[in-house]
């Protein structure tokens, strides 16, 4: 069975030797330095489990020997307990705000070195496992929901084929009743998209370029004709729009997602004004205004929560949408909001960074 590894970084010889013997007849696997850039030399061959790091030392002190270490990815995450003769409440703090998880003073009584080492090291098993459990449920949700995709992608272009056989013999009974089919399937598709979308969120990083918001938008209601005719909608848009970066993909969602509630929430008919403006602070809001009943102030403060519908009567998936929307605009730098009154509509807004 592998030992547990840990570093020992301290200038004082005598603390070394006594934290070594301590540590080893605890069944510890020890290795020690005696300055910063000497543990930062000792990290490029090694991965300990946990670091034992002295705050006052020559050359690099313990808080930049740990500004290096956090900037490691391979060590980002290896937990840091600081050791100091200093008994300021300003120290502990500054450590533990720059990742320290702990912090002993000396002259160091070892029962208590011996606990700290458990505890967080048994925090730090515990934090590997549950990482592990969500990877592993990630990927199952993931490999679920792309593998119903494809057979679902199949009943949708069957339900039209049908629906139109059935409007052209003109049972109008039953047309009306397949559209019900029709709507919950739409419904199961959009749920997987949606999931698929979260997961890559999780995931997927992206580098940031230039949109073409007119493209962007134009793609967003290509995805929504079917619901533009159906509501018999009618969306105003500027002829010129402000730049901006992002994930044009992404981006492209929340619009769909915007648009969407707007049609389903706005008036009767809907009627949506879109646009952009740039702000002072370098920013650019993009909004969607609809001539819905508006929203209550308890309303307002859900919208972008997991599993909220806007509507309980009217609402269609499982509120996932809102809530993606947010985790977008934030991935991108940006923020999300909504303004409303009751009886004047309301507006979805979003921002980006300027182009």
């Amino acid at each position: 069975m592998n030992k547990t590894t840990v570093l020992i970084v301290d200038d004082n010889t005598t603390n070394l030797s006594l934290l070594f013997e301590a540590l080893q007849a605890a069944g510890y696997h020890v290795i020690v330095a005696q300055d910063g850039a000497s543990a930062l030399e000792r990290l490029h061959y090694t991965r300990p489990d946990i670091i034992l790091l002295d705050i006052m030392m020559p050359g690099l002190d313990g808080y930049e020997t740990l500004r290096h270490i956090k900037a490691q990815p391979a060590h980002r995450d290896t937990p840091v307990i600081f050791m100091t003769a200093v008994h300021d409440t300003h120290y502990e703090v500054k450590g533990l705000e720059m990742g320290a998880v702990d912090y002993i003073t000396k002259p160091l009584q070892m029962e208590l070195v011996l606990a700290r080492l458990n505890t967080h090291l048994t925090l730090r098993s515990l934090q590997k496992n549950l990482q592990e459990q969500n990877n592993d449920l990630e990927a199952y949700a993931h490999t679920v929901a792309h593998d119903l995709k494809a057979p679902l992608a199949v009943i949708l272009g069957h339900t039209e084929l049908i629906a139109d056989e059935l409007a052209a013999r003109g049972l109008d009974d039953l047309t009306a009743q397949f559209a019900l089919v029709q709507s919950n399937v739409q419904k199961q598709a959009n749920i997987i998209n949606e999931l698929l979308l979260l997961a890559s969120l999780r995931k997927e990083e992206v580098q940031p370029t230039r949109l073409d918001m007119a493209g962007v938008v134009s793609q967003a209601l290509r995805q929504l004709a079917h619901m533009v005719a159906e509501y018999d909608a009618e969306i105003t848009m500027p002829p010129i729009w402000p730049q901006a970066f992002g994930y044009a993909p992404w981006v492209e969602e929340v619009w769909v997602n915007y648009l969407s509630n707007g049609l389903k929430y706005g008036g009767q008919p809907p009627r949506l004004t879109i646009g952009g403006v740039l702000q002072p602070d370098g920013m650019v809001r993009y909004w969607v205004q609809d001539n819905g009943r508006g929203l209550t102030p308890s309303d307002q403060t859900t919208l972008f929560t997991e599993f909220t519908r806007l509507n309980q009567t009217r609402a269609q998936g499982y509120g996932l949408g809102l809530s993606i929307v947010r985790r977008i605009i934030h991935k991108l730098g940006g923020e999300v909001g909504a303004e409303s009154e009751m009886g004047q509509g309301s507006t979805f807004y979003f921002t980006l960074p300027r182009g």
